[in-house]
């Protein structure tokens, strides 16, 4: 999911209010907003993690610059504290409601892309304490700046097979309609300690793991070190054991695309009804006219993975990684779907928004129990079966039901007055500009995590299908950056490091892991990212990305 919530558009809509075309009273404005899925209740037992099969497309036809920001389908996972669910202290305005703590992450294109594409990327987006850290993969966090850490250090490569860019992990450019299976279950990598950074504060041993399957690469990827969790609870007593390091996650989590920002133009006719034209937004379809965008929502237990992987660790038999059906709820996808997909408008220092009527040109269409899809209306979608590809509704009229109160319906282009000078938009007037495209860099002191003891072997470069070059080296497991920061002891090292050495022995990146999709064909990541170990460093070796530029 997006990290950036749609209260946050004021700021960018004003400045975006200056950008739009050349008529006057024309106004840069943003579609943003959720469009809900709603599953039936998972039993409390299953709290264990989740896994999906999101569909990957491009939501935009065209990549309209770097006001957009859109995720598809993605979940917010939150610890269980049934005692203190928000687990906030004090008010919000009190370190910002430092309760807020989640694994958010999913497949989209964000505003701090250093290299976009239409074609969406995929972040592991862990929040700690309302924002205090955050960690997108394997050595980034928040930022590009290396004297703060927020977060840049949480999460540890855990595959040999894969690399993991810091503009986000790349689907293979032009994917349309495929399904990604991801997900998070705890493994039990890291001992139980009661000591953290040098205090009696606890750190649990769930280090919640990204597994993936794709069509050219499946099994676990990367992994929240516990102390990522429990580093920011140490100045709250109050709080030291209510996060993933050591709870259950809940087991009921909503499932949603988040659109930040989608822009969009409005105007006023000479009678002063106001229209609006947003970029074009495209679904997948497919020979029926559907759209399908997410499938088989499991839930885990711990007897899905975690019991036999415990067992192996400890000198029992291997764990084949499989996910055992019987540790698996698949929830059931409801009718009913809520879109709260809205204009935002920002005039003269007033922000106001009105919602689009998504029925008026949607609704649910039910092939299986465990699948979101939708029909499109024929007369206000364009619809394209021969390339799977439906546009949805460039232009909307807003009908004010009250003094405050609006929504805006969509209508076919003919019913937009030409001296609006909506209809002679092309996709350039909703150009929003381009981020400066600086390189993704990493510490290069001599004495740094990235440095000392140092990688085994590189640097190699990787051309990616977003342009960029992508530079990474092999590391020993122990000694990848992540592992400088994840309070482990030397003994503790050597412990996991014979761990990590066990999965790579046994666990192949074609291998069985997460449950198959109840439809859909399987994406591809971008062919570049799948890398083999250089001889001699096959197992307890991982990828680390240093160096990402155009």
């Amino acid at each position: 999911m997006i990290q950036l919530g749609i209260k946050r558009t004021t700021a960018l809509l004003a400045s975006l209010a200056c950008m739009a075309g050349a008529d006057s009273d024309q106004l840069m404005i943003s579609l943003g907003g959720f469009l809900h899925c709603p599953l039936e209740k998972t039993p409390d037992a299953f709290n264990a993690g989740y896994a999906m099969y999101p569909t990957i497309w491009s939501l935009v036809e065209t990549h309209p610059g770097k006001a957009y920001q859109s995720g598809l389908v993605g979940t917010w996972m939150r610890p269980q504290n049934d005692d203190n669910p928000a687990m906030t202290i004090g008010s919000e305005k009190d370190e910002g409601g430092i309760g807020y703590t989640t694994i958010e992450g999913g497949s989209g294109v964000w505003r701090h892309n250093h290299f976009p594409t239409k074609t969406p990327k995929f972040q592991m987006g862990g929040v700690a304490l309302s924002f205090k850290g955050i960690a997108n993969g394997p050595g980034f966090g928040k930022g590009t700046d290396w004297t703060t850490d927020r977060g840049r250090y949480g999460v540890a490569q855990l595959s040999p097979w894969i690399v993991f860019p810091p503009d986000g992990l790349n689907f293979k450019q032009g994917e349309f309609g495929k399904v990604y299976g991801y997900g998070y279950h705890p493994l039990p990598l890291t001992p139980k300690k009661s000591v953290t950074d040098g205090r009696d504060v606890p750190t649990g041993n769930h280090s919640w793991t990204l597994f993936v399957n794709t069509k050219t690469f499946k099994g676990p990827i990367a992994f929240f070190t516990p102390h990522f969790w429990s580093r920011h609870t140490l100045d709250y007593p109050n709080l030291h054991g209510k996060y993933f390091d050591s709870r259950p996650s809940k087991s009921n989590a909503s499932v949603s695309i988040e659109t930040q920002t989608i822009p969009a133009i409005q105007a006023t006719d000479q009678k002063g009804d106001t229209y609006a034209r947003v970029t074009t937004i495209t679904f997948p379809l497919d020979s029926q006219g559907r759209s399908h965008l997410m499938t088989t929502r499991m839930n885990f237990s711990k007897s899905a993975l975690w019991d036999s992987v415990e067992a192996w660790f400890a000198g029992g038999p291997v764990a084949s990684g499989k996910f055992d059906p019987a540790g698996v709820n698949t929830s059931k996808v409801l009718e009913h779907n809520s879109c709260g997909w809205k204009f935002f408008v920002k005039t003269d220092g007033e922000r106001t928004s009105y919602p689009i009527m998504w029925n008026d040109f949607a609704q649910r269409a039910v092939e299986d129990d465990y699948t979101l899809s939708f029909q499109w209306h024929k007369k206000l979608t364009q619809q394209d079966k021969r390339s799977g590809v439906v546009k949805l509704p460039e232009y909307y009229k807003l009908e004010m039901i009250g003094k405050d109160k609006g929504r805006w319906h969509p209508i076919e282009p003919g019913q937009v007055p030409y001296e609006t000078g909506l209809r002679q938009l092309d996709t350039q007037d909703f150009y929003t500009g381009q981020n400066p495209d600086d390189p993704w860099t990493t510490p290069e002191e001599a004495d740094s995590a990235w440095k000392k003891p140092g990688p085994a072997a590189g640097p190699f470069t990787a051309k990616l299908g977003d342009g960029s070059t992508l530079t990474y080296y092999w590391y020993k497991f122990r000694d990848q950056p992540a592992m400088h920061f994840a309070d482990l002891s030397d003994q503790e090292l050597d412990d996991l490091q014979a761990r990590v050495e066990l999965m790579h022995r046994y666990w192949k990146k074609d291998g069985e892991y997460l449950p198959a999709p109840k439809r859909g064909e399987l994406v591809e990541f971008d062919p570049a990212l799948i890398v083999s170990p250089p001889r001699g460093l096959e197992i307890g070796y991982v990828p680390i990305a240093t160096d990402q530029r155009y």
